[in-house]
């Protein structure tokens, strides 16, 4: 899940990494992978820590990976390493409330406010614009003005402060009611403009018509129907389970820097915009799913892909972003980014291409320094183009 202080990296596809971190590995190898190699090679010299990747597409499947698992230690990042997928978890909150508006549970323009009273929300707000972000609902995590500065929602972003916010346990009304303290960024369905918020009405939304936290829905629907047996929806569980890399953050504090293994921290800041871990393998089965209509009918796929251009070369749709990565390559699916972890998730529409990436910041990745953010991401751009589109 993308925080709001890095909100340009949605739509510009800007990858949260930072220091150092050297030495590659790859299975098998693959003399037209090379590109490839060398562009996450590049990511680390750049200064991220640890980056692995997954690419199925004409040649067969590949796993790579570049970097250290975990800062001054030797080991190498597991090519089938667990992570925090960030934003990519709108993609399954997504998926499961259009699999209850077929049911016919809900419909995607029911103002949001019939099902959940309880927050007096605009009564033009409706199932749709959560899903697609036009609800001009302001951000819980914080919003990117159009100056360049930020202001800052429930978590502080400089000091110690930012780093325990992310160790405490959270409520989705607190989250929510944080937000609508604020006012709305724009007349519902207006305008776009990417809120955390959104999708923590959505969890509520699942759990309000099944009755059921909207994690045994992800797990019922999604994960035990596809044998996603690498993804779990932690709740306020800290750890990752399982091989993985080390993600790092670094926190401003006065004149000195504080930094944090970010590796282990309370999700339920994240919640339903963004708590679930998985891996590459899990995420291509999930996308290969539901791109290929496994999890939807044709007509709610449809909706799903009505996608919007919000800014040059990409678009959104419902929880499904499309990104044009150059000439006659376009990847459907998600990215994401929680302290110390981004990802990504694409695929090409015809499901012939598809790739999976985890990458791990360093010490030395600040939260409020959007131009380091920025000189790395012509890098990870790299990654997706030559592995999606083997250029």
């Amino acid at each position: 899940m993308l925080l709001r202080r890095f909100g340009i990296a949605l739509v510009s596809a800007i990858v949260l990494v930072s220091s150092a971190a050297t030495g590659a590995v790859a299975t098998p190898a693959v003399t037209d992978r090379a590109p490839l190699q060398q562009a996450m090679d590049e990511l680390i010299a750049t200064g991220a820590a640890g980056i692995q990747v997954r690419v199925h597409d004409r040649h067969g499947e590949w796993t790579g990976a570049a970097g250290v698992a975990q800062v001054d230690r030797p080991e190498p990042v597991p090519v089938d390493g667990r992570f925090r997928v960030g934003s990519i978890t709108k993609m399954f909150v997504a998926t499961v409330l259009l699999q209850l508006a077929g049911e016919g549970r809900l419909g995607l323009d029911d103002p949001v406010q019939r099902h959940l009273p309880q927050f007096g929300l605009d009564p033009r707000i409706t199932v749709r614009m959560l899903l697609q972000h036009t609800s001009g609902l302001f951000s819980y995590t914080g919003e990117l003005q159009p100056d360049g500065t930020f202001e800052e929602g429930i978590l502080p972003t400089s000091g110690k402060t930012a780093m325990d916010a992310f160790r405490r346990d959270y409520r989705p009304d607190e989250l929510i009611r944080s937000a609508l303290a604020e006012p709305a960024l724009f007349e519902p369905g207006a305008d776009w403009s990417y809120s955390n918020t959104n999708y923590q009405l959505a969890g509520l939304l699942i759990e309000k018509l099944t009755g059921l936290p909207y994690s045994v829905q992800i797990y019922g629907r999604i994960v035990a129907p596809l044998g996603l047996w690498e993804t779990m929806v932690p709740g306020s569980w800290p750890e990752i389970i399982g091989p993985h890399a080390h993600g790092y953050l670094s926190f401003g504090d006065g004149d000195a820097e504080i930094t944090a293994d970010m590796t282990s921290q309370n999700p339920t800041w994240a919640g339903a915009a963004g708590e679930i871990i998985s891996s590459t393998r899990d995420l291509d089965t999930f996308l290969t799913a539901l791109l290929g209509g496994r999890l939807l009918a044709p007509p709610l796929l449809a909706e799903m892909r009505a996608t919007h251009a919000i800014a040059p070369g990409v678009a959104y749709g419902l929880g499904l972003m499309e990104l044009e990565l150059g000439p006659d390559c376009v990847g459907l699916g998600h990215n994401g980014g929680v302290p110390g972890y981004y990802s990504d998730a694409y695929s090409t529409a015809d499901g012939s291409s598809r790739i999976e990436v985890s990458i791990t910041t360093g010490p030395g990745m600040r939260m409020d320094d959007l131009e380091q953010v920025a000189e790395l991401s012509t890098k990870a751009q790299s990654v997706l183009a030559k592995g999606l589109c083997g250029r």
